[in-house]
């Protein structure tokens, strides 16, 4: 553009029309990327040393996606290994997940996972990718280690709900001090107009995200290994209290060590499914001695109190009747918003066994009443489940 405007101060036609021309030739025989620029990236391989290039780096991501032209039939890289997060539970490693462990390997680490694939779940996914060249294996690695040293994909920043309100909101004041002070608008009915549907939308966000404030329904995160509940609670049938040991008598229901997992493991070295990648993370982990830092689904607030073993041990509360089916889901999903009103709906609801129930055997008093039939189980739940000091003492 600043070019053209040179063109235009000149005075005669002609001088113009030769400046123009030079500078379409000029762009017209520049490319707008050098075809051999150095990436930075530099491969070993057993007696060479692979110097890659840009080219070299998008012919690799033309690989990982499966659109060379000899990959006909074949299946991509990314439609298992995928870049962007997605909703669904994908058994396979992400590629950044592939690209972190790789990052290391060798290419002839790389060659044999392709070529000599071990166990079923490779030998299935990797079918087909015999065919690949060294060079393409060069360049499919130079890729996933450029892919590594960006950082794996970074989502586009969108704009959220509070660059709205905080619009709107400036807005409001504006038209509000033009209408009191400014009075530059002349018809009052378009400041009656804008300050009542921006109150409405300021109100409604107000009221909204006070009442969300602390909860995270549906919450799904990733976690660092793709442990599935419906693999193991659902059709393995393991019992929940054999992995959360601690939740009929403790404050938490736990999170079980890697060395529960090895009692298993140890023997199931080969996922149906995820393969020998998820499984490895439990070795990794003890061969490290560095706990698997678990993402913590459900939270409380700090100034609630609730005991698993008061549920669970004293109540006989199913898993199910707060967790949801955790029997039918791969990755863990919060279920219930665990609002104040959904937890008291449930001790108003639900009757408490007290006969025979070690947690309450210090109320002789109150069960001789219950066997009597002088207060009723009802009673006695609403007495102690809707007292504040139950939960916020």
């Amino acid at each position: 553009m600043v070019f053209f405007y040179f063109v235009c101060l000149i005075s005669t036609k002609r001088k113009r029309l030769f400046l123009l021309s030079v500078i379409l030739s000029f762009l017209a025989f520049t490319p707008l990327y050098p075809a051999e620029v150095a990436s930075g990236i530099t491969i070993q391989g057993s007696d060479t040393v692979y110097h890659l290039t840009h080219n070299d780096l998008k012919t690799g991501e033309r690989l990982f996606y499966g659109l060379i032209r000899e990959q006909a039939g074949q299946e991509s890289c990314v439609s298992c290994h995928s870049i962007k997060p997605t909703g669904q539970f994908n058994w396979s490693p992400s590629a950044f997940e592939i690209a972190s462990a790789g990052h290391t390997k060798t290419l002839e680490d790389l060659k044999n996972v392709l070529h000599s694939p071990v166990g079923k779940r490779l030998s299935i996914a990797h079918t087909g990718y015999t065919n690949l060249t060294d060079d393409q294996l060069v360049k499919l690695k130079g890729y996933m280690m450029d892919y590594y040293e960006q950082g794996g994909y970074e989502p586009r920043s969108v704009i959220n709900r509070l660059v709205y309100f905080s619009g709107l909101s400036l807005l409001f004041l504006l038209v509000f001090l033009d209408l009191v002070w400014f009075r530059k608008i002349r018809y009052r009915v378009i400041h009656a107009a804008v300050l009542i549907a921006t109150a409405v939308f300021i109100t409604k966000v107000i009221v909204e995200e006070s009442i969300a404030l602390g909860r995270s329904e549906s919450y799904e995160p990733d976690q660092p290994v793709k442990f599935s509940h419906m693999v193991h609670a659902g059709q393995n049938g393991i019992d929940c209290l054999y992995c959360h040991s601690t939740a009929e008598f403790g404050k938490s229901a736990g999170i079980p060590s890697a060395n529960v997992c090895l009692n298993c493991h140890m023997v199931v070295r080969d996922g149906t499914r995820s393969g020998r990648f998820e499984i490895n993370k439990i070795f990794a982990a003890v061969d490290s001695k560095k706990p698997i830092e678990w993402t913590r689904v459900y939270n409380l607030p700090d100034h609630a109190f609730f005991s698993h073993a008061q549920h669970v041990g004293a109540g006989k509360i199913s898993c199910q009747t707060c967790h949801g089916t955790v029997e039918q889901m791969d990755r863990i999903t919060q279920v219930p918003d665990l609002s104040m009103g959904w937890c008291i709906d449930c001790h108003r609801n639900t009757e408490v066994r007290f006969h025979d129930n070690k947690f309450y055997e210090n109320y002789g008093e109150l069960r001789k009443k219950l066997e009597s039939g002088e207060i009723s189980s009802v009673t006695v739940e609403m007495v102690g489940g809707t007292d504040c000091m139950k939960c916020h003492y």
